[in-house]
């Protein structure tokens, strides 16, 4: 195989996966440590549970007396709980969580939520997504925009040369969140590298990807890309398929655990990713929940044992990642007629990295007496998510004007709850 340094960028994207099957010189000397672009760069994963995930059954507040008053036959026996604080404590099927929360690294910030109090899907992603809660008028995201406040950061210990692979969506287009000035690619499968472009009309595989830069008048950029796509099509010949996590670790054989595995297979093959984003739907619960068991449960499995072989599989790369979970709201505190819950307010979001300062319940919990709850109906919100990622960004990517990320928000960082 005929290999020059033209396929590589000059910044060293590319470490190769699948290394074994690439000649030992290649691995040795393609850069050094400090060339990389992710030596200096932490990198940023965002996780969406589409379908508005039951909080209150994910971080039970198993010492709240009205919490199984609300819930006879869908709460969490006390018994069954893994108690974090002797107040709250996690749903068992979210057991591969319990070591990363004792080791420091997960931090859980129930009361979380937009301040907007739609109950629409659609509505309530979309404000998430933009950033923008109440306002239908804002076009990108709010990871998009961040990447453009990072450009403005002066501290040379989060400013590295972009790739094309700077920001990544797994699946077949690219989502609100990423939307914007800021080039972002969504990627289908690894295996195929199915690359799309900039929204939801797809290009056939890699065509969209190649014509970003093949029709640029800058010669540096056009440049860049040309080579970057070779960089992928080289990725390929490395034969991913054959990708062996780290530390025996053991993806969900789901969608969702695809994902998480194609997330960590891209970020070692040190392409330049510094953020990156990908969803899990299965949670809008209306009817037959379960408690211990059950529709709830079962993904609530798949999710943390996804999230925990990510972070495994990672290893030491793991101490340079931020990862935030996130869902458009919470349920109803009272189940409904069927076994389920309904379309609530406030949830529950997960911070797990190597800078998280972990093992802590974050936050102010509102209570669930009737007079303490949403329009007597919901758990109330008392931490607005995007303080919980202006945190991140500001951490991960060193983004110091949150304005650009979330306009109108007016966030301070004297508000922080210190989660990094």
């Amino acid at each position: 195989m005929s290999i020059t340094r033209r396929i590589f960028l000059r910044s060293g994207a590319l470490a190769m996966v699948g290394s074994s099957a690439v000649p030992a010189f290649l691995t040795r000397t393609l850069f050094s440590e400090s060339e990389a672009p992710d030596s200096k760069g932490k990198k940023l994963v965002v996780i969406f549970q589409r379908g508005a995930a039951d909080g209150l059954n994910i971080v039970v507040p198993y010492a709240e007396k009205n919490y199984y008053a609300l819930r006879p036959t869908i709460s969490i026996p006390q018994n069954q709980v893994l108690d974090l604080d002797g107040f709250f404590g996690l749903h068992p099927s979210l057991a591969s969580f319990e070591p990363l929360y004792r080791q420091g690294h997960l931090a859980i910030v129930p009361a979380a939520g937009s301040p907007d109090t739609t109950r629409s899907h659609f509505d309530a992603q979309d404000y998430m997504e933009s950033g923008t809660p109440g306002n239908k008028a804002t076009v990108d995201g709010w990871l998009n925009r961040a990447l453009q406040s990072e450009d403005q950061c002066t501290n040379a210990r989060y400013r590295m040369e972009h790739t094309a692979f700077r920001a990544i969506a797994l699946g077949s287009e690219l989502p609100r969140t990423l939307a914007g000035k800021i080039e972002a690619i969504s990627i289908g499968n690894v295996l195929d590298f199915n690359v799309g472009g900039r929204g939801p009309a797809q290009a056939p595989a890699g065509n969209a990807f190649q014509s970003m830069y093949d029709e640029s008048s800058d010669a540096l950029l056009h440049t860049a890309g040309e080579s970057t796509f070779e960089a992928v099509k080289m990725l390929r010949s490395t034969d991913p398929a054959h990708y062996t996590p780290a530390a025996g670790a053991v993806y969900p054989a789901t969608p969702f655990g695809n994902g998480m595995k194609q997330i960590a297979q891209l970020m070692k093959a040190n392409l330049g990713v510094e953020t990156a984003f990908t969803d899990i739907g299965g949670w809008d619960t209306h009817h037959n929940q379960g408690s211990v068991n059950g529709d709830l449960a079962n993904r609530l499995k798949e999710f943390s044992e996804g999230i925990s072989a990510f972070w495994r599989d990672m290893g030491d790369e793991a101490e340079k990642i931020t990862l935030v979970t996130m869902s458009e709201f919470g349920r109803t505190a009272e189940q409904n007629g069927t076994g389920g819950t309904d379309h609530g307010h406030a949830n529950v979001m997960f911070v797990l990295g190597g800078n998280v300062k972990g093992g802590k319940v974050y936050g102010k919990w509102p209570g669930l007496a009737k007079e303490q709850l949403n329009e007597s109906r919901d758990l109330a919100v008392t931490i607005d998510f995007r303080q919980v990622l202006d945190e991140a960004i500001s951490g991960t990517l060193g983004v110091t004007k949150p304005e650009i990320a979330f306009p109108g928000a007016q966030l301070r960082k004297d508000n922080f709850l210190g989660l990094i």
